[in-house]
């Protein structure tokens, strides 16, 4: 992509006050899926230190969170028990600040970190320092894993990266290409019944908006037109059809409920909604 002088000093401006530029536009409309993952990439650096200031509480410097209602993988078990994890090699896709990661690594796993975003590898990397536990980081696209064929035997990611990509697709395919035969692949996403509601967790939300099966992405740009941040949206059907195109086997499909003593608000989750309609998808594969 070849960005003009504005982009550059959107960019620039982003990088010097450590928060995401402000957009001049957001809607759903069409985008270059390239630019928008390189901007999406840039906008988590951006945004890393207020994105932590914000949620660092909820999710912890080094415990293993997969969806804003609060499952934590001590409880759900979902990349396997942890005496098999020990004795398995184990990556972070989108990892953020690594607490997932970080969390595995304090109970003796051998895990890697990876993300798209510089600044997120920069708080991981202080989180490590803080927490006296360290995690090897790697900076990746995750369409584009720097490793060898069937290193891993497990791979996973909480809301990390697939949103943030026009291609998911090509994320699983890397993941299947980085497992070992029988590797596990599991990862959370945003419900897709999400798309057809308000960004809202109140009673505004619970009226549909938009069309379910509409997968414009939801895109904000700056003054030059050039895509700031994107997000993309994908049905069920989509993720089950990307998981298979890609040689993975669907094991699972856990729909969490929301906790009834949960009062957190994030975003769009929060308890009055979240009683009545799914927030997070978290799927469950294993390459044969």
């Amino acid at each position: 992509m070849t960005e003009n002088d504005d982009t550059l000093s959107a960019v620039d401006d982003t990088a010097e006050s450590g928060e995401p530029t402000a957009p001049v536009s957001a809607g759903y409309e069409r985008v270059d899926g390239e630019a928008a993952a390189e901007a999406n990439a840039r906008w988590w650096t951006a945004a890393s230190e207020s994105y932590l200031a914000e949620h660092g509480g909820f999710l912890g410097a080094a415990d293993f969170c997969w969806s804003p209602e609060g499952v934590r993988e001590a409880d759900v078990a979902l990349l396997g028990p942890l005496e098999a994890l020990r004795a398995s090699r184990v990556l972070e896709i989108g990892c953020g600040a690594a607490q997932c990661a970080r969390w595995l690594a304090a109970r003796g796993v051998d895990v890697l970190a990876s993300d798209a975003s510089a600044g997120m590898l920069e708080r991981a990397a202080e989180l490590d320092a803080a927490t006296g536990t360290a995690v090897p980081r790697v900076l990746a696209d995750a369409r584009h894993l720097p490793f060898d064929d069937g290193v891993f035997d497990v791979a996973f990611t909480a809301f990390g990266a697939l949103p943030f990509v026009p291609d998911a697709g090509a994320v699983h395919r890397e993941v299947a290409r980085i497992l070992r035969p029988g590797g596990r692949w599991v990862f959370s996403v945003t419900h897709p019944m999400r798309w057809a509601f308000p960004d809202d967790p109140t009673e505004r939300g619970l009226t549909v908006s938009r069309s379910y099966f509409d997968r414009t992405p939801y895109v904000e740009r700056d003054r030059s037109g050039a895509p700031l941040y994107a997000e993309f949206h994908r049905t069920l059907g989509d993720h089950v059809r990307d998981v298979v195109s890609a040689g993975l086997v669907l094991e699972d499909l856990v729909e969490p409920e929301w906790p009834d003593d949960l009062q957190q608000v994030w975003g769009g989750w929060g308890p009055e909604r979240g009683r009545l309609l799914p927030g997070t998808a978290i799927f469950v594969t294993q390459r044969p």
